[in-house]
């Protein structure tokens, strides 16, 4: 976790400076290739965080994007490495291995305060649905997060001129009580719908003591991508990273998932960040049996 972390705590710091100095970037619009724009269903909505392979995806990356095709895996969202969001390689010849895979990059974490524009046109230019921000941090105070959501506006814009959105991945922090506030209430209700969406970590709005189908209700059409991460079932509230295999642990993903996807709902990520007894490998394959065996 310490490299996520270290790449979460310069993000979130960088997220903080960029709020408060208003320098925002911007960029020349990019025309994107042609996608289909009909989110899929059943299997076919079912992607794997680049994150949950973190120790194997850099030795050979063509090699373990082809085991989690074989998998089943029908998207993936990735993440930014060391070798970049595209793992050593170019945009377009990602895609076109995706493409020989069967498979299509959704959308990516990034640190959006380095060469946000490039990547906002290397993303377009493939058909990514979502460039993400994967944290910010918890905040000294609400206005912090008033000047976040500001942040998270001018990316967006960004993101829309080119033709994908901009959006932010939640922690257990913006799900917590803080001056009588939710800091998720304030990105929700301060962000601009048609630029700015939402992925749900399910796993983390459970560890900080919350419903994701209420939050799920509240904001319907918000919350476009899910991670799908299961909780330990025996993890007590001071245990933070227990994630377990999917259908293994204390959330109830059977009645969770449909109501998602009722809800608006339409890519479903499988993320795993600890295994225990098993591999990644294995731990991610377990993950995507288990959901397509739910077909909802």
């Amino acid at each position: 976790m310490n490299n996520r972390r270290n790449f979460i705590k310069t993000a979130a710091a960088g997220v903080a400076l960029t709020a408060i100095s208003g320098n925002f970037l911007s960029c020349k619009s990019s025309k994107a290739m042609a996608v289909n724009t009909v989110a899929p269903k059943g299997s076919n909505s079912i992607g794997l965080q680049l994150w949950t392979l973190r120790d194997e995806i850099g030795k050979d990356p063509k090699g373990v994007l082809k085991q989690v095709a074989d998998m089943g895996y029908k998207q993936i969202e990735s993440f930014e490495g060391a070798q970049g969001i595209f793992w050593g390689m170019s945009n377009t010849d990602f895609k076109k291995y995706m493409d020989d895979l069967g498979m299509t990059m959704v959308s990516s974490h990034c640190d959006m305060n380095k060469d946000f524009e490039k990547k906002v046109a290397e993303a377009a230019a493939i058909g990514m649905k979502y460039l993400l921000c994967p944290a910010v941090g918890k905040q000294k105070s609400l206005d912090d997060y008033k000047k976040i959501a500001e942040t998270f506006n001018a990316k967006g814009e960004i993101c829309k001129k080119a033709g994908l959105k901009f959006g932010y991945h939640n922690h257990d922090y913006s799900f917590t009580l803080q001056d009588g506030q939710f800091p998720q209430d304030i990105f929700m209700q301060n962000t601009n719908k048609d630029a700015v969406g939402y992925e749900m970590d399910m796993y983390w709005v459970v560890t900080a003591g919350q419903d994701p189908l209420t939050w799920l209700k509240k904001y319907p059409d918000r919350f476009k991508l899910g991670h799908v991460k299961d909780r330990k079932k025996d993890a007590t509230p001071a245990e933070k990273d227990e994630s377990v295999i999917v259908g293994t642990g204390s959330i109830n993903y059977a009645a969770l998932l449909p109501e998602a996807r009722k809800a608006g709902m339409e890519y479903f990520i499988v993320e795993q960040e600890k295994y225990e007894n098993t591999t990644p490998l294995e731990s991610a394959k377990a993950d995507v049996q288990y959901l397509k065996a739910l077909a909802f």
